[in-house]
C-alpha cells in the first residue's frame, strides 16, 4: 500500500495545485474559525471542486478531500457535506468513539480521528480506537494552555508508536516537515503522513517549494522501505 500524503490547511487554488502537482493525493480543508487556516463553507466548496477537477497539465488524479472540524454538531457537518462533499471527515475535537461511529453512520463517509500522543497511556487509547475500526491521525498532544487542538507544529516521541500494530492504518502528524519526514517514515512505516505548518512560510501561508520537498522526501523514504521489505521477504522465501 502506497504511503498516503496529506497536505492540510490549504486555502487557495494555487496551493491545491502545488500539492497535487507534487504528488500529494489528499488535501485537507479546515473549518474552524480559530485556526489561521480556516475556510468558510463557500470557500470550502470552491476549493473542494478545484481539488477534484481534471488537470491534464498536472498529470495527476483528482485529490481526496478531507474536511477538518472540531466538535462540530450534526447541523454543521450536514452543511459541510452539502457544500464540499468531502471524502473523509476529520474529527479534531473531543469526539468519543460513539460520536465517531454515529457520524460515519449518519453521513456515510469515513472519519479520521485525531488523537494527541504524549505517553504510553495515549498509545493505549489509540489502540482501542484502532481495534474499533476507526482510522487515526496521531499528533502531538497540545499543551494545556493551548487555545486550539492539535500538536501546533510540535513533534512527539515517535518511538512510542512502535508499540502499535504495524498494519499501516494510522496517519502520522505533528511537527513533520521536509527535513524530518523521511526519518519518521523509515522508523514507523505509517499508512500516511500529514503536514500543515511544516510546509508554510507563515501561519496559513503555504510554500510551493516546501510542499514539493516534503512530498519528495516522504515518497522516497516510503519506496526505500518497501524495497527493503520486499528484499527481506525474498530472503525468507529462499531460506
Amino acid at each position: 500500500m502506497a504511503l498516503e500524503i496529506k497536505i492540510c490547511g490549504l486555502s487557495t487554488n494555487d496551493s491545491i495545485d502545488w500539492a497535487r502537482g507534487a504528488g500529494a493525493g489528499t488535501i485537507g480543508l479546515v473549518h474552524f474559525p480559530r485556526s489561521p487556516r480556516h475556510v468558510d463553507l463557500d470557500a470550502m466548496a470552491t476549493l473542494a471542486a478545484h481539488a477534484r477537477r481534471a488537470a491534464p497539465d498536472l498529470a495527476v488524479e483528482p485529490a481526496r478531500v478531507v474536511a477538518l472540524t472540531v466538535d462540530a454538531d450534526d447541523d454543521l457537518l450536514a452543511a459541510i457535506m452539502a457544500a464540499a462533499a468531502p471524502d473523509v471527515l476529520q474529527l479534531h475535537g473531543h469526539e468519543d468513539l460513539a460520536r465517531a461511529r454515529a457520524i460515519e453512520s449518519r453521513f456515510g463517509v469515513p472519519v479520521l480521528k485525531a488523537l494527541g500522543i504524549a505517553d504510553a497511556a495515549d498509545v493505549g487509547v489509540a489502540r482501542e480506537w484502532s481495534k474499533a475500526g476507526i482510522r487515526l491521525l496521531l499528533d502531538a498532544k497540545p499543551p494545556k494552555e493551548a487555545t486550539r487542538p492539535g500538536g501546533l507544529g510540535r513533534t512527539f516521541d515517535w518511538s512510542l508508536l512502535t508499540a502499535l500494530d504495524h498494519d499501516r492504518s494510522f496517519m502520522l502528524s505533528g511537527g513533520l516537515d521536509p527535513d524530518n519526514v523521511a526519518e519518521a517514515v523509515r522508523l514507523l512505516r505509517p499508512g500516511g503522513v500529514d503536514v500543515s505548518s511544516g510546509v508554510e512560510t507563515a501561519p496559513g501561508i503555504k510554500s510551493r517549494n516546501r510542499i514539493a520537498a516534503f512530498v519528495a522526501a516522504a515518497r522516497a523514504a516510503d519506496e526505500e522501505g518497501a524495497a527493503a521489505a520486499a528484499g527481506r521477504q525474498r530472503k525468507d522465501i529462499e531460506a
